[in-house]
């Protein structure tokens, strides 16, 4: 009786609402998330307040542990809103997962991810989560972190080339997913028959990249944000040296590289807008001729659309300011054989402004906290004696 008023205790716990602020329009009730899924490719649904439409296909998006989620069939005609807790199909048994999305937005995910919602084969939601399921399920999750110690000592009794960084239980406590990374193809079938006696589960291996395992075990980047690939990035493009070329970045791995030790994903994120400025460029590598000698070029500001060349190659002294017009000007008039005066128009050079130290507010001065004597205005004390006595009407008195 006790343990099945706390099962039903904890299952309102999960499953109560939680006001963020009430006078504010913005705000939506929100649900508990669970400890493992802390915010992990989260969705906004902004058509909460919109009535379902009636051509809404009944597919709810359930997300698991970290970074995975499913689309699921809700068969049964469930009334699920965003954090419920819910059983669904798995082979073999049942998974507990959690509702991340309902309604018309889960249609536009499936697009995202290049899934058909006519033609997928969505399994089954069975049920909201029961106590029973939910105490299964946190035992489930209490068992992983000593099953991954135990995997890792078994595959490197084993001596395999590979890492396992996660393992997931299924929510009924019979399958559990052992995510691992390797640079090679690894034989791992006497590892499979050590784990199935080991743990008396089925095994499942899956293999994962450095990102991937960036993302499920998440963190901050050196921008100070939760790291993209943990928060809303679920498919990774490749990313090259070349993006850091295009945005004249410095090649230095050290900052290029994220945590997974792979080139930052961030790279690629405004390429587009560097590359579609470049289009009209002149090519860098092309020196500038002038009759003091050959110009080269040291850096570039794109989107200033200027380049900076000097007269030394190997050094970024004395760097002249040139706008990209009129070097592809000079670059024009060089093919042509002719040898421009200098660099730029003499009625177009920038006044250079001469920075020179002002003390502005009397920072400089060493008696500005002192105590000054209050100034005595001196035609007021003038007045003051000139100023003869009052006698009140009577006459002066005059001395014998």
């Amino acid at each position: 009786m006790f343990l099945q008023r706390f099962h039903d205790i904890y299952y309102k716990l999960m499953t109560e609402d939680i006001t963020l602020d009430k006078n504010c329009e913005g705000c939506i009730n929100r649900k508990t998330d669970h400890r493992l899924l802390g915010g992990k490719l989260n969705v906004y649904d902004w058509l909460h307040d919109v009535p379902e439409s009636v051509l809404c296909p009944d597919i709810v998006e359930v997300k698991f542990k970290n970074t995975r989620k499913g689309f699921y069939q809700n068969v049964n005609k469930l009334k699920l809103k965003q954090g419920d807790i819910i059983a669904v199909e798995a082979s073999p048994g049942h998974d507990i997962g959690i509702v991340s999305l309902t309604g018309d937005l889960v249609v536009e995910q499936m697009r995202k991810q290049r899934l058909n919602p006519e033609t997928y084969e969505a399994k089954k939601v069975y049920r909201k989560a029961k106590p029973l399921d939910i105490e299964k399920w946190q035992e489930a999750i209490a068992l992983e972190h000593k099953t991954m110690i135990k995997a890792r000592q078994i595959s490197a009794e084993l001596r395999l080339n590979m890492k396992i960084g996660d393992v997931e239980y299924q929510g009924d406590k019979t399958k559990a997913i052992f995510y691992y990374i390797a640079d090679e193809r690894v034989d791992f079938r006497q590892l499979i028959k050590v784990l199935a006696e080991e743990f008396r589960i089925r095994i499942e291996m899956r293999q994962i990249g450095a990102r991937q395992e960036a993302g499920r075990i998440g963190g901050i980047g050196p921008c100070g944000r939760e790291l993209c690939c943990a928060s809303w990035i679920t498919n990774f493009v490749s990313v090259t040296t070349n993006s850091a070329r295009y945005q004249d970045i410095s090649l230095n791995p050290q900052k290029l590289a994220g945590q997974c030790s792979k080139l930052k994903c961030c790279l690629n994120f405004e390429l587009d807008c560097y590359i579609d400025a470049q289009k009209d460029f002149p090519n860098t590598q092309i020196p500038l001729e002038t009759k003091d000698g050959l110009a080269y070029h040291q850096k570039t500001d794109i989107f200033k659309r200027i380049m900076w060349y000097s007269f030394d190659k190997s050094t970024t002294l004395n760097l002249i300011e040139i706008s990209v017009d009129r070097v592809k000007e000079i670059i024009r008039l060089n093919k042509k054989g002719i040898k421009v005066d200098t660099l730029i128009e003499e009625e177009k050079q920038p006044v250079k402004k001469v920075l020179d130290y002002e003390n502005v507010v009397g920072q400089d001065s060493l008696n500005r906290f002192d105590k000054k004597e209050p100034i005595i205005n001196k035609r007021r004390v003038k007045r003051k004696i000139q100023r003869k006595p009052r006698h009140n009407g009577k006459p002066p008195k005059t001395e014998k």
